[in-house]
């Protein structure tokens, strides 16, 4: 029974990975779709949100029928709670990478993106892939450091994102209200998709410490390793 209960816990961290693989896969072919005003990759990313859907209601199922019948504790209940806002967070990332993948349909046959700031978006989807990626290695490793180390990266987006609306408010704007539109939406999807990753990042280190990563912050001494033993802390 214990193997088995072990089994469903293993199952719930191999789909919160599967789940980061494919929405970071999604902003990415969404992007392109965006830059190269190509319907059928658009289409394929707006279709394959469903595949995120479904592993987030296998993850909730499994998560209540381990809370109804082995009431888990201490740690246990610990990584059942956070896959559940795990799963919540990554679902909504699969949602934003939908959202850009709709303006690439809307906007076919043409880029709903000038040309002067194609290499923004284009950086902007390269970076939240990035931090995706690292937030689903971090749910495989449970290493701290590398958690508290996203919301660093994610500086990078926000600065970004002030890019994007420097160019919008500049007198010089010479591509209309729609296309202004276009971009302040898929700026804010990139963003708050980067915010989703670096969540479920600080949800793991509420997994592995008991603490939330804003305690830990700025407290390298405190934070535990990653090998099940105790944290050291400082004197």
């Amino acid at each position: 029974m214990r193997d088995a209960y072990h089994e469903d816990l293993d199952s719930i961290s191999d789909s919160l990975v599967e789940m980061a693989r494919l929405v970071g896969s999604a902003i990415g072919r969404a992007t392109t779709a965006m830059l190269d005003a190509d319907l059928k990759l658009a289409e394929s990313v707006i279709a394959s949100d469903e595949k995120v859907d479904e592993l987030q209601r296998d993850l909730e199922t499994k998560a209540i029928q381990l809370l109804a019948r082995q009431q888990p504790v201490a740690t246990d209940l610990r990584i059942v709670v956070t896959s559940l806002r795990m799963s919540a967070d990554l679902e909504r990332s699969g949602d934003l990478a939908q959202h850009v993948a709709k303006v690439a349909r809307l906007r076919f046959p043409d880029s709903p993106v000038p040309r002067d700031l194609q290499a923004t978006l284009l950086e902007m989807g390269q970076l939240a892939q990035r931090l995706m990626a690292k937030a689903g290695e971090v749910i495989i490793t449970k290493d701290v450091e590398l958690a508290l180390q996203l919301e660093t990266d994610d500086d990078k987006m926000d600065d970004l994102h002030r890019t994007l609306f420097q160019h919008l408010m500049d007198d010089r704007w010479q591509h209309g209200i729609e296309t202004a539109v276009d971009v302040t939406l898929l700026g804010r999807y990139y963003e708050r998709f980067a915010d989703h990753a670096v969540s479920v990042a600080r949800r793991v280190v509420y997994l592995v410490t008991g603490d939330y990563a804003d305690e830990l912050d700025g407290d390298a001494a405190s934070v535990p390793a990653t090998d099940g033993t105790a944290p050291v802390e400082s004197t």
